[in-house]
């Protein structure tokens, strides 16, 4: 017996001990987190009349929609309301949506906060996300087969979600960036990589040992082998000079000249114009242009506030209209700014139960039940600091105890007051 009784007692000793403050603070940084999340959409009334709303916390429904039929999405009054009992999935937050629920996409269910919805919403997009999966993987989330532990981030322009070790580029640790943009998307919009340059936090892999350094007008390429190679490269170079370039290198290296990852290495690294061009008046891309970039088949990861660094002229506007990103140049577009709106609206609203009994007494039952809280407050840290000292669990049947006692005395007291009538 005293074998097994030792035994448990080392048991113990190993597993984690969790105080009553690391519950507390863990509920209440997922309350904060439940509330940027969602402060922002309104969980009572369907968000359909609003139109296309810029931001809003969304959900799939697989049991009305299940893979195979037509995606569709719900706000987050109708995934309560209409969907409670249903399989859904999260989807976070997306960008100028109009709820879905109810319409022709959903064959036995009609919305109870807004039935007369249009039969489909033809500004919407939707992805592999609206079925319960992401990234390039096109795995779910959590993905019970998947025993690599991996941060998801979300891109700021496609808005799938990704695994970080599926991005081409490590990401930093996640308090060094605040947006991330995936390869598809920075293979698309390419006019952000001058930019990239220039702000990105982007962090180069162990493997990728090539940095590139300006020496007046000549590019210095840093080798494997830790020496140096002098290379002029313009977006602009003819072929039959790119093809000398690799000579030159594959000289250098005494090897072959092949179709290789030095090659690509050195066709993504280019100069967009010679620096004599008249670049256009304003133009904040045409001047980064001329300067020194890399080119990669890589995500970019972005500190706070690097849109208001993109150029707004004339003919930049157009291109991110024709490319469909002009939500880029709005600085309320981002989930940061979503999430801060709904913090504050949480807190304007969130009202405390205590003052409003407060404001609805006179001075004399607010002395009194101020006090009565004090005396309560007082007593329970008392009472659950032996706990603490002891080392001991806190039980149900304590916390009963705790307050059966707290009115007994509470009764010896007000049978103990005398009163008097003048």
């Amino acid at each position: 017996m005293a074998g097994a009784e030792g035994s448990t007692g080392r048991q113990s000793e190993l597993e984690p001990v969790v105080s009553l403050v690391d519950v507390l603070e863990e509920d209440e940084e997922l309350e904060n987190e439940a509330c940027a999340v969602l402060g922002g959409s309104d969980s009572e009334k369907c968000s359909y009349a609003q139109g296309s709303v810029k931001r809003q916390a969304l959900y799939a429904c697989s049991t009305c929609t299940p893979e195979g039929e037509e995606p569709a999405g719900i706000c987050l009054a109708c995934s309560y309301e209409c969907h409670g009992s249903h399989k859904l999935f999260e989807l976070y937050t997306k960008r100028n949506f109009r709820c879905d629920c109810g319409n022709s996409k959903f064959k036995n269910l009609e919305c109870k906060l807004f039935p007369d919805k249009a039969r489909v919403n033809s500004g919407n997009k939707y992805n592999a996300n609206f079925f319960g999966l992401y990234c390039t993987c096109k795995r779910p989330y959590p993905d019970p087969e998947d025993e690599i532990p991996d941060e998801m981030i979300q891109c700021v322009v496609c808005e799938d979600w990704f695994h970080g070790r599926h991005l081409g580029a490590i990401p930093p640790e996640s308090g060094d960036f605040q947006e991330m943009v995936c390869q598809a998307c920075m293979k698309r919009c390419s006019f952000l990589w001058p930019y990239a340059a220039q702000w990105a936090v982007t962090k180069i892999s162990a493997e990728d040992d090539r940095l590139v350094q300006n020496v007046g007008d000549q590019d210095i390429i840093k080798s494997e082998n830790g020496g140096h190679q002098d290379s002029i490269l313009k977006e602009d170079v003819p072929e039959r000079g790119k093809d000398a370039i690799k000579e030159v290198k594959a000289e250098q290296n005494n090897e072959p000249c092949t179709s290789s990852s030095s090659e690509s290495d050195l066709q993504t690294m280019f100069k967009s114009q010679s620096l004599t061009t008249e670049s256009q008046s304003g133009c904040k891309l045409t001047e980064l242009k001329a300067k020194q970039f890399v080119k990669k088949e890589t995500a970019t990861y972005w500190p706070l506030n690097w849109r208001s660094k993109l150029c707004t002229c004339q003919d930049c506007m157009k291109m991110y209209g024709d490319l469909d990103v002009l939500f880029l140049t709005d600085e309320y577009d981002t989930v940061l700014a979503y999430e801060n709106k709904g913090k504050i609206d949480q807190a304007t609203d969130r009202r405390d139960p205590l003052m409003d009994t407060l404001n609805s007494m006179n001075r004399v039952q607010q002395v009194e039940l101020i006090c009565e809280y004090n005396d309560l407050k007082t007593e329970l840290k008392d009472y659950l600091k032996r706990f603490a000292d002891e080392g001991t669990v806190v039980k149900r049947e304590d916390i009963q105890q705790f307050f059966e006692e707290f009115q007994s005395k509470k009764r010896r007291r007000l049978d103990g007051m005398q009163y008097y009538c003048s």
